[in-house]
C-alpha cells in the first residue's frame, strides 16, 4: 500500500516543486565541477612524479657512462679534467639536464670502508659545491689504480618548484627545488 502510494505523490511532488527544481539541465556540469579539481591535480602529479624519475634515470645512465673513463683509467690517462667529465655526464645524461646546476663529487681511498660519502646539501641547506675547480685533474681525485671510487652527482632540479603540491623540494616544508642525487661506486681496474 505504502509503495502504492509514493508512485502516485511522486509526479505530483514534481509538478508542485518550483521550476528550478524540475530543471536537469546542467547536473552533469556540477558533478565534473566537483571531480575536476582533485583529478587534474591527481593528472598533474602523475606528470610530476614521472618527470622526475625521467631526470633520476637520466643521472644514473650519466654518472655511469661518464664513470667508465675513471673505472678504465682512460681519464687519468687522458689528463680529463673535472670539467670535462661533467661535460661528459651531462653529454651522456641529455640536453635537458642544466649542467649548471650539477655538482660532481669526486671521492677515493685504498679500501671501501674508508669512504665517507658527501651529501648533496651542507647543514645551511645549500648545495655542496663540485670537486676542486672545472680545470683540476680527475686523476688528482680520484687515486691511482685498483682503488675506491665513489662518483656523486648532485642536480638542482627546478622543475619541483611547479609541482609544489607534490612537497619534492629540499626546504624543510616541501617547497623549493628537488635536489636530485646519483652514485656510483667502484673499484678502479689495474691500469698502467
Amino acid at each position: 500500500m505504502s509503495l502504492n502510494f509514493l508512485k502516485r505523490i511522486s509526479p505530483l511532488r514534481r509538478m508542485m516543486a518550483p521550476g528550478w527544481l524540475r530543471n536537469e539541465r546542467g547536473a552533469a556540469a556540477a558533478e565534473f565541477a566537483i571531480i575536476a579539481v582533485p583529478f587534474f591535480l591527481f593528472v598533474i602529479g602523475i606528470i610530476g612524479v614521472g618527470l622526475y624519475f625521467f631526470t633520476s634515470n637520466a643521472l644514473e645512465y650519466g654518472v655511469e657512462a661518464a664513470a667508465r673513463k675513471i673505472r678504465t683509467g682512460e681519464a687519468q690517462k687522458t689528463a680529463l679534467t673535472v670539467g670535462a667529465f661533467k661535460n661528459l655526464v651531462c653529454g651522456a645524461a641529455g640536453s635537458y639536464i642544466d649542467c649548471s646546476k650539477l655538482r660532481v663529487i669526486l671521492q677515493h681511498a685504498e679500501e671501501w670502508g674508508d669512504i665517507t660519502p658527501t651529501p648533496c646539501l651542507d647543514q645551511n641547506g645549500n648545495m655542496t659545491g663540485s670537486t676542486g675547480s672545472s680545470s683540476d685533474s680527475v686523476a688528482t681525485y680520484t687515486g691511482a689504480a685498483s682503488e675506491v671510487v665513489l662518483v656523486t652527482l648532485c642536480y638542482q632540479w627546478d622543475l619541483a618548484q611547479t609541482f609544489s603540491f607534490l612537497k619534492m623540494g629540499k626546504n624543510t616544508d616541501g617547497t623549493g627545488p628537488a635536489i636530485v642525487q646519483s652514485a656510483t661506486a667502484f673499484r678502479t681496474e689495474p691500469y698502467s
